[in-house]
């Protein structure tokens, strides 16, 4: 069960990603109070453990209603998380998280961010959705599936500290170390992804 914990951590760490999610945070509520900060912040990763626990719990019946093989999903997932992990990598998700930071600056009339963007997409995106769904379909029985979802908790509750101290976090880590440790991150999520596929394909060809 530990091996299990510890994949699934690690897998839904990488890819919801706390560190990345604190400087975009701290970019979009800088006019907003220290109450505000915080009071979004837990609504972002309320709403998003919400959403992710749905399409944890519920996944595999929606795949059902559309005729859609579980093998099929893990091929299909492992692709879209080693195409994130590219991202990662060339630092393509960095940039895409600042631009879409940007929106939200310049759009004034958008005060409260803790559904978009951060709830869903950043959170709650579509990588993150598979993933929980991936590793749900994997477990074998009731208690395999409460150890993905205290993976999943633990993994939001980083996420609720990192937001909480976004500002903090920013100025130690800087721009030069985010970099490294999303690069490093990235790599270790492409390797995760091709595992998925492997799983999917021995599935499909058994």
């Amino acid at each position: 069960m530990l091996e299990l914990f510890i994949s699934a951590f690690v897998t839904l760490f990488v890819l919801i990603d706390p560190l990345g999610c604190a400087p975009v945070y701290a970019s979009i509520t800088t006019d907003a109070t220290a109450q505000q900060r915080r009071s979004m912040a837990i609504r972002a990763v309320v709403i998003a453990l919400l959403i992710l626990l749905l399409f944890a719990l519920y996944g595999k019946q929606l795949l059902g209603v559309l005729g859609i093989g579980l093998d099929s999903f893990r091929i299909a997932g492992g692709i879209m998380l080693f195409m994130i992990a590219l991202e990662m990598v060339f630092e393509k998700r960095t940039q895409r998280r600042e631009d879409r930071a940007q929106e939200i600056v310049h759009a004034p009339e958008i005060e409260d961010v803790s559904v978009f963007p951060m709830a869903m997409p950043m959170i709650a995106g579509p990588g993150s959705i598979a993933t929980v769904m991936l590793l749900m379909a994997r477990a074998q029985d009731m208690q395999e599936r409460l150890v993905v979802i205290a993976a999943l908790a633990l993994t939001l509750f980083l996420m609720l500290l990192s937001l909480l101290a976004a500002g903090p976090i920013m100025a130690v880590l800087g721009k030069k170390i985010e970099a490294v440790i999303t690069r490093l991150l990235g790599v270790l999520l492409a390797a995760l992804a091709v595992q998925f596929i492997i799983d999917g394909l021995r599935g499909s060809f058994s």
